[in-house]
């Protein structure tokens, strides 16, 4: 007999090896129908995989958090099959699912036009109505090689080529479509029922700008259709608020190709805003006990390959320099300059919790297809941190870095957190003992905070476990910006130590930790997720004085020298122009107040405001404006 496990607990009993697809029949016809796909003994499996012992199994459906990824990697097929039969000569490559999607890159002839796609599309739906099964097969290394080959399809006969000699192959047919996969797939195509193409783009294989160049489709696909629309909506939010059109318009910075891909240019507009910014920053960070650090941007090789950055992320690192003979190494991260800092005296265990704080700028070579305007760039600041403290500190440290973030992710109006709580891998260094009383320190912070999270079972990094913090923007979209991150080898490798209350040597904690990321990429969020229409405390230009006639030019000056004295950061437009040409040129600047000043407005040592919605809110006299706007700006509102 064959025990089968149910996620309530129950079992069912088998007298022969049993598939998924049975189990779900077994306990009912609504389920077997709804079931696409299970998990047993924790991996995920299609429904046709047979247990041939006891096994704890739990099913698959539309309503449940893996089906997302299972549906649009199986949709990634079905448009992989569509564009075979439409192109036979098209040579498939590889098609992921990824977080709002799936894509697939092709190597064919002549590029694939918006015609294509909805031609694509078309048969796609085609296809699935046929309800075509999707069936696994498993082949030895050079069986699959040869099928390939014989299929004409090189890009799959050297992706397995490079699979270890003696491992099985899995394949997946639908029809007489044949893909490389380790699935698991839908059980047939029939369970494909909302999909959209989006775009077609260029990609590298590989991502390696000296390969060839191929056509990426890219599409999504829902449990129903109502997600679906509300994706589409988004999307098309997401266009208009693209940060790169914005920061263009907005004059806010730019990505110089003559200067090489990547790097960022900040232009006034934007480098008021990130001063602004970096002195909030600044300012929490110096209230939270935190001590300023400012480090180079190289150093000898040697730092690296004692950090293990050279050997973990070596491929992520530009080219040594050769300077006296010596190379040295553009930094991609700045926690081993905190370290030196660190070992330059000898601390007692009095001297704990040590807060160092930096934006330090890093630098990490990115495949030039990979590059995105601020989101995606090789040279960016981090928002960096780290802190020594003593094990029996680690709660309340973790407790005052979380609530840190969240105060300051706040300020810039975010309000919708996800955390996720990432604990200890099958291979790791560090005691037992440290990583348990470390990750249950972790979980009491969030807890305390009164705040749920997610734990990722084995998803920590070797050296320690961690909390990411995902924020939610206007439209809908998560974003990773926050990382919390115990450290167990950093100070191993680099032997530091401090003396105990014992007088002997013991190895502090260290925590990496930052709230933003990186300043850049923050930016981007910011742009995006305002639409450019920053609140007043970040606006580059937070108020703006229009004349109605040359003749109020100088009481006009005198508001906006006013407004400035008082920190404001205010224009003034005197140009011979009509009012309502000037403020139509501020509202596309997305000025937040416009203040106009008319014979009225002089004669009264006032103004007219109008607010970034447009709304005139009628003559006011200059010293009640400044005194609101001042408290606007440092409620930050």
């Amino acid at each position: 007999m064959i025990c089968i496990t149910l996620p309530d607990g129950t079992g069912k009993e088998f007298d022969s090896p049993v598939s998924l697809a049975e189990v779900a029949a077994a306990i009912g016809p609504g389920l077997a129908k709804a079931s696409l796909a299970g998990v047993i003994d924790g991996e995920l499996a299609d429904l046709s995989t047979v247990m041939e012992k006891d096994s704890t199994i739990s099913l698959i459906t539309n309503k449940s958090p893996e089906a997302l990824d299972i549906i649009r990697h199986s949709a990634s097929h079905l448009m992989a099959q569509a564009v075979k039969s439409l192109f036979p000569t098209a040579q498939v490559t590889i098609g992921p699912s990824v977080e709002n999607g799936f894509y697939y890159d092709f190597d064919y002839e002549r590029p694939f036009t918006l015609d294509d796609l909805a031609t694509i599309e078309k048969k796609m739906e085609s296809l699935a109505a046929e309800d075509i099964p999707i069936t696994r097969k498993v082949m030895d290394r050079d069986e699959a090689i040869s099928l390939f080959k014989e299929m004409d399809e090189d890009y799959k006969a050297e992706i397995i080529a490079e699979i270890p000699q003696g491992e099985s192959i899995s394949l997946y047919s639908q029809g007489d479509f044949i893909d490389l996969c380790r699935g698991p797939h839908l059980p047939s195509t029939g369970h494909l029922k909302t999909f959209k193409l989006l775009r077609v783009a260029g990609a590298y294989w590989r991502g390696d700008s000296n390969n060839k160049q191929l056509q990426r489709i890219y599409g999504t696909a829902f449990a129903d259709k109502k997600a679906l629309k509300a994706y589409l909506y988004m999307m098309a939010e997401a266009e208009k608020r693209d940060h790169r059109k914005i920061g263009k318009d907005l004059e806010l910075f730019s990505i110089q190709d003559d200067a090489g891909g990547g790097l960022v240019f900040w232009h006034p507009m934007g480098a008021r805003m990130r001063q602004t910014i970096e002195d909030y920053w600044k300012e929490s960070h110096a209230k939270a006990g935190y001590e300023f650090l400012y480090t180079p941007h190289i150093a000898n090789i040697d730092l690296w390959k004692t950090s293990g950055h050279l050997d973990f992320y070596g491929e992520s690192m530009f080219q040594p320099l050769k300077v006296d003979e010596q190379e040295y190494q553009i930094r991609p991260m700045n926690c081993p300059f905190h370290i030196l800092i660190y070992q330059s005296q000898l601390h007692s265990h009095r001297d704990f919790p040590i807060r160092w704080a930096e934006l330090g700028t890093v630098y990490r070579y990115e495949m030039s297809g990979a590059l995105h305007g601020l989101f995606r760039v090789r040279g960016f600041t981090q928002d960096d941190a780290h802190v020594f403290c003593r094990e029996d500190q680690i709660e309340s440290e973790i407790r005052g870095i979380l609530e840190l973030t969240l105060d300051t992710l706040k300020a810039f109006g975010f309000s919708d957190f996800e955390i996720f709580l990432s604990t200890k891998p099958k291979k790791s260094v560090g005691s037992e003992a440290i990583w348990e009383k470390a990750t249950n320190a972790l979980a009491s912070a969030i807890t305390h905070k009164g705040l749920d999270y997610v734990e990722d079972i084995g998803g920590g990094a070797f050296y320690g476990p961690k909390i990411d913090v995902k924020i939610t923007d206007t439209i809908g979209r998560k974003w990773q910006c926050s990382t919390i991150q115990l450290d167990f080898n950093l100070p191993e490798r680099f032997d530091i130590t401090y003396v105990g209350e014992d007088g002997g040597k013991h190895q502090p904690i260290m925590i990496h930790r930052a709230l933003l990321g990186s300043l850049e990429r923050f930016f981007g969020i910011l742009i995006e997720h305002y639409a450019g229409r920053f609140p007043v405390w970040l606006a580059p230009v937070q108020a703006v004085v229009l004349t109605i006639t040359e003749s109020h030019s100088e009481w006009a000056t005198e508001v906006r020298d006013r407004l400035r004295a008082a920190g404001v950061r205010a224009e003034v437009d005197l140009r011979n122009e009509k009012i309502g040409y000037k403020i139509r040129n501020h509202s596309m600047k997305k000025v937040p107040w416009m203040f106009i000043v008319g014979e009225q407005e002089q004669a009264q040592k006032a103004v007219s405001p109008r607010d970034k919605s447009g709304k005139n809110l009628g003559i006011t006299p200059i010293d009640d404006v400044i005194t609101s706007l001042v408290k606007e700006i440092t409620d930050r509102t």
